[in-house]
C-alpha cells in the first residue's frame, strides 16, 4: 500500500514539475503577463520588462514559443518586423498566473506584516 501511495504522489508531482519548468526563471512570467494585455515587438518587450537584456529576452521568447505559449508573427509589408503575441493555449495560463499573483500578495502581507 505504501509503494502505491509513493507512486501516486510521484505521478501527481510530474505535471506540477513540468509546469514549473516551463514557467521557471525570472523573466518568463513577466513576458507572459505583458503579452496578455497586448501584442508587442521585441524592443517594446525589452523596454516594458526592466532589467532584461536582449540575449536573455530572445532566449526566453524562443523557449515560450517552443512551448506554444506565444507566437512570433511578421508584420508590415516586408515581413521584416515581428510582433509577439500570446497564443490561445498560452491564455489558458491566465487564471493560474492571476492565482499566483493573489497568493503572492497574501504571502507578502503575512511575511512582511
Amino acid at each position: 500500500m505504501r509503494k502505491a501511495t509513493i507512486e501516486s504522489c510521484t505521478r501527481s508531482l510530474l505535471p506540477i514539475r513540468d509546469t514549473l519548468n516551463i514557467l521557471n526563471g525570472k523573466w518568463k512570467l513577466p513576458i507572459m503577463f505583458s503579452l496578455m494585455f497586448e501584442n508587442m515587438r521585441f524592443k517594446e518587450l525589452e523596454r516594458e520588462i526592466k532589467g532584461i537584456g536582449p540575449k536573455m529576452l530572445a532566449k526566453e521568447l524562443r523557449e515560450l514559443e517552443q512551448n506554444h505559449l506565444i507566437e512570433k508573427k511578421p508584420i508590415g509589408r516586408n515581413g521584416e518586423a515581428f510582433e509577439y503575441m500570446i497564443t490561445p493555449y498560452g491564455m489558458t495560463l491566465k487564471k493560474l498566473i492571476v492565482q499566483i499573483e493573489m497568493w503572492g500578495i497574501k504571502h507578502r502581507e503575512k511575511v512582511m506584516g
